[in-house]
């Protein structure tokens, strides 16, 4: 098994473009603990002679967890699983979580990465998004961290229909500024049933503008390569000493166990998911039930979900793996579907790896959608 992910549904304030599961309360959090602590170990016997290569907390925003907290669940795994002693353990932060004293007792534990959500160092961006950070405290929380932690991350997001090009490329060179050697850097959408989308509806938050983001887009590509960025995936940016062990597992299609409520785990056939209620989550495993639904993926699935995620990194499709785990068949489909997009220089085919080309890479997605198996 690559990594094991997981879920901290707890947040302090809701942002308004999220879709993500969370709660803003957080009475529940001591029972909680609890219960991932103990889905880990009725789910230890999924893997006994792997060993994990990363831990990912993500949310939610897990730093609104004491460090004490952190370190229960950490412990919980190193006592029921193999972990690499080169593991990648990451944590995901909110920069008003950040000061001196947490980040200092951060760097004591066994988390050795740190992924921060600044998203914008704009002010009226972060209002805009109802961020629950300001501006001073996504630099201060840079100035601390990067002096106690070496592998950092920050998101950053672009394709705001407020936000100039002049603004994101002063975000992006404000990140490097203080030496930050990977970013993940998305593009706002509008998901369903969020504050954004809401918004948007009534007239009081300007509509996306397509055009605009991909001229962020293109500044982004020009700023990070000027930086010496390596683009390894459609939202990801790094020195390759940094690129996250974590998410290049996903997209290389590997196993992985998701803990905690909303969380995903795939076993190479078949994907499970916790339920998204964090109160069913706690009830289920106070009585050692895990409170999961799985589906077996079809052929279809995994092929359409490996040329996803294969298009959007550097690594591409391997055609090879493509005959060895589907057929020749549908390789010769695959082969014949990218013709056109192979005429028109947004795909190409490179040792055997069938590859986005830097003209491609804002359509990764729509390329994608049409060589799937259908």
């Amino acid at each position: 098994m690559s990594g094991i992910y997981i879920h901290i549904p707890f947040c302090k304030k809701a942002c308004h473009y999220c879709n993500f599961h969370f709660s803003t309360n957080q009475n529940s959090k001591s029972a909680f603990i609890k219960a991932v602590c103990n889905e880990l170990v009725l789910r230890k016997s999924e893997y006994t002679s792997e060993e994990i290569q990363s831990i990912y907390f993500g949310g939610g925003t897990p730093t609104v967890l004491e460090v004490s907290e952190l370190n229960t669940i950490l412990q919980t795994v190193y006592e029921h699983y193999k972990v690499s002693d080169t593991s990648e353990i990451t944590l995901e932060a909110n920069p008003d979580d950040l000061d001196l004293e947490k980040i200092k007792r951060l760097a004591n534990t066994k988390i050795n990465r740190l992924s921060i959500g600044i998203q914008s160092f704009h002010e009226s961006d972060l209002t805009s998004m109802n961020r629950a950070h300001n501006a001073i405290e996504a630099k201060k929380c840079l100035e601390i961290a990067t002096t106690y932690f070496d592998n950092i991350t920050i998101d950053l997001m672009f394709g705001m229909p407020t936000m100039s090009i002049e603004q994101w490329r002063q975000n992006l060179q404000t990140a490097f500024g203080f030496g930050i050697k990977h970013l993940s850097c998305y593009a706002l959408t509008v998901e369903p049933k969020t504050a954004l989308e809401h918004f948007i509806n009534k007239g009081s938050h300007p509509p996306m503008d397509d055009e605009l983001s991909a001229s962020h887009f293109e500044v982004l590509l020009e700023e990070t390569l000027a930086q010496g960025l390596t683009h390894y995936e459609t939202c990801s940016f790094g020195h390759p000493d940094y690129f996250s062990k974590h998410n290049t597992s996903y997209w290389l299609g590997k196993t992985y166990m998701g803990v905690g409520p909303s969380a995903h785990s795939f076993d190479g056939t078949k994907r499970s998911w916790n339920v998204s209620n964090n109160s069913k989550y706690i009830k289920a495993l106070e009585v050692d039930k895990l409170p999961f639904e799985s589906e077996v993926l079809s052929v279809e699935n995994r092929f359409n979900e490996y040329i996803m995620t294969g298009l959007r990194t550097i690594w591409g499709i391997s055609l090879g793996k493509i005959e060895a785990d589907y057929g020749v068949k549908i390789k010769d489909h695959l082969l014949q579907n990218s013709k056109k997009f192979i005429s028109s220089n947004t795909l190409v085919i490179e040792d055997n790896q069938l590859k986005i080309t830097t003209s491609g890479k804002f359509l990764s997605d729509g390329i994608a959608s049409d060589l799937f198996l259908v």
